[in-house]
């Protein structure tokens, strides 16, 4: 009676996991992740900071995979549109007083709207176009971002209020914790969602989507705009974390940088950028800490990792998570570790190489 108790609970609990899109092994990663700070070495404020920093890395590269996973469109104006979020709110907040809290959900409307238009301009195109076409857009707002001085005051940055009078770093790593929490439980809820097989058909083959009645120029401006919009709202977190903004935060590079970690993670995962954003994040800042005297080099990096990712394995970090997965339902490896096969039998069919 106790064991059937005892599956009774478990089987609840995988339900609620699975309400929030997590898996068991996903949960008790985030549970650990929450606790990290206070565990020695890492609750050091500068390695905090660094958490902050791969979090916010993290719920980026969620929204970016949404739109480069699915539909297949990269967006190399993303950063753009994270940066479109962070001056309206950085804006609204110096120059009107408006309170940073408030003004990070007003951030997300230009970035949608924004998305909206880009998408409608773009998203009939196909291939490279739209990309290209979605960067160009990141260059002019780039280009507004350093010109029009007396509202974003250029490249000297524009003094942002910072969401809490603290000098602590923890605070703000609960926050972007749950940010990050939203956007991956939002949007992945929306992939499992008929919009987001619609999403996956697209993806795959665009004319077979077509030609079982979806409309993938409607689709893919719905998969865009909501990108853009989770962008604009972590956008404001950037500017009132960081309490100044430079046009240097709607830079290609920023993007690239997104980009190399939703690729080391794996595209149309979701988690598996997030999952790699804080170890990638702490091995970028240890390259700048020790070859501070050679600046630029971590985009040498960024190259390499994604060189030998699409070469060796082109579906990243989720892909070997699969495979591992199914090498442990793999019957005669279940037999293997339960100790049905004995020693002997073990050497023999290690020694004809069927292991």
């Amino acid at each position: 009676m106790a064991n059937v108790q005892k599956i009774d609970n478990f089987n609840g609990f995988q339900k609620t996991l699975d309400a929030v899109c997590l898996t068991p092994l996903g949960f008790f990663g985030l549970a650990l992740l929450a606790v990290l700070p206070f565990i020695p070495p890492f609750n050091q404020e500068y390695l905090i900071r660094w958490m902050v920093v791969g979090l916010f890395m993290a719920a980026q590269a969620v929204a970016f995979d949404f739109t480069g996973g699915y539909i297949n469109i990269v967006n190399f104006g993303f950063a753009a549109f994270v940066g479109l979020g962070a001056y309206t709110s950085g804006i609204l907040a110096a120059r009107l007083g408006l309170s940073p809290w408030f003004g990070m959900f007003v951030g997300v409307l230009p970035a949608a709207l924004v998305g909206f238009l880009t998408g409608v301009l773009t998203l009939r195109l196909r291939g490279i176009f739209a990309a290209v076409m979605a960067w160009f857009i990141s260059l002019a707002f780039w280009g507004l971002a350093t010109k029009l001085v007396f509202l974003t005051e250029g490249p000297l940055g524009l003094n942002c209020p910072t969401l809490l009078q603290t000098s602590s770093n923890l605070p703000y790593f609960y926050i972007i914790f749950a940010m990050f929490m939203v956007t991956y439980i939002v949007l992945r809820r929306i992939v499992r969602s008929h919009m987001g097989l619609a999403f996956k058909a697209i993806g795959q083959n665009m004319e077979a989507a077509r030609t079982s009645g979806i409309n993938p120029t409607r689709y893919r401006i719905i998969n865009f705009t909501l990108s853009c919009a989770f962008a604009g709202w972590l956008g404001g977190f950037y500017a009132h974390y960081y309490g100044i903004l430079m046009p240097d935060v709607m830079h290609t590079a920023k993007t690239i940088e997104v980009l190399v970690v939703v690729y080391i993670g794996g595209r149309a995962s979701l988690w598996g950028g997030a999952f790699a954003a804080i170890p990638f994040v702490f091995a970028m800042e240890m390259v700048r800490s020790v070859f501070s005297q050679y600046p630029g080099l971590n985009l040498i990096f960024y190259g390499l990792f994604l060189i030998l990712i699409m070469i060796y394995y082109p579906g990243g970090a989720a892909q070997l998570y699969q495979s591992l997965i199914e090498r442990l339902k793999n019957p005669f490896f279940l037999r293997l570790v339960n100790g049905v096969i004995s020693a002997p039998a073990q050497k023999k069919i290690q020694a004809s190489g069927l292991s």
